[in-house]
């Protein structure tokens, strides 16, 4: 299964850049650098309209390479040229092509907020998240106990992160309903387990959700009709990464698919 291949490449990797940066240094030169965060939950819950969070990313495990000239910097430009509210940034390297060192450089040519995209399983990758200048976190309830999410969430909100919980089935969002601190709620389409794509998950999720709530449709929304579909459920905003990396003009794409 992908995603055991996944997890178990993550934790070796984690404990790979605990030997290299200790989490002691990353305090330390996170205390001495105060990076200035960008406020992710207003950029993506502007009212009246649905808001982008506009993903970059070069590979897809079930897709392969998304974008051969796959230049970050340039395409965080075009993003927020083309309207963005805010990027996520996938710094997963061996199975989506990513590198966490994209989250400083983009944030140097843009002003844009940036989501970390990763798989976080270990404190650790929240302290190296605000450390390389990320200015909110996925959590992905699917991966953690009730009680790692909670905790996860203390120490992002300590280092002034957004966190961003993503949840596929009932017994996700349950989980992330049990912490009320919780503004941002994901919801996926996309089964990570087997990598399918329902865009109905966001209608069977969204009823559950309280309206003071956050929430934002992941995962299979390629033209401007899902948009659409989705405003209708009442989403705050869309992330949307494979629909702009497979396209041959990114500006044009995004103008198309939100309607803009």
């Amino acid at each position: 299964m992908i995603l055991n291949q996944i997890l178990e490449h993550k934790r070796e990797e984690v404990e790979k850049r605990k030997s290299e940066l200790s989490q002691t240094e990353i305090l330390k030169r996170i205390s001495e650098a105060k990076l200035p965060i960008r406020d992710f939950r207003t950029a993506i819950s502007q009212p009246n309209r649905i808001n982008l969070i506009a993903e970059i990313k070069k590979t897809s495990p079930s897709k392969g390479i998304l974008r051969n000239n796959f230049e970050p910097l340039e395409i965080a430009r075009i993003f927020e040229l083309s309207g963005a509210n805010a990027l996520s940034v996938l710094t997963e390297d061996k199975f989506f092509g990513g590198d966490i060192g994209y989250i400083k450089k983009i944030k140097d040519v843009i002003s844009l907020p940036i989501l970390r995209k990763d798989f976080i399983l270990d404190s650790y990758q929240i302290y190296e998240s605000a450390y390389y200048g990320a200015d909110a976190i996925l959590l992905i309830a699917n991966l953690l106990t009730e009680e790692e999410l909670a905790g996860f969430v203390e120490i992002a909100r300590s280092l002034s992160l957004e966190p961003m919980a993503e949840a596929h089935s009932r017994e996700d969002l349950e989980k992330v309903l049990a912490n009320s601190s919780i503004e941002i709620i994901g919801i996926n389409n996309r089964n990570l387990t087997s990598f399918e794509v329902d865009l109905d998950a966001t209608m069977r999720l969204r009823r559950f959700i309280p309206e003071d709530k956050i929430v934002v449709a992941e995962s299979g929304i390629n033209s401007y009709e899902d948009v659409m579909y989705l405003r209708s459920l009442g989403v705050n905003a869309v992330l949307i990464g494979e629909a702009f990396m497979t396209a041959k003009d990114i500006q044009v794409k995004v103008k198309e698919v939100m309607g803009y």
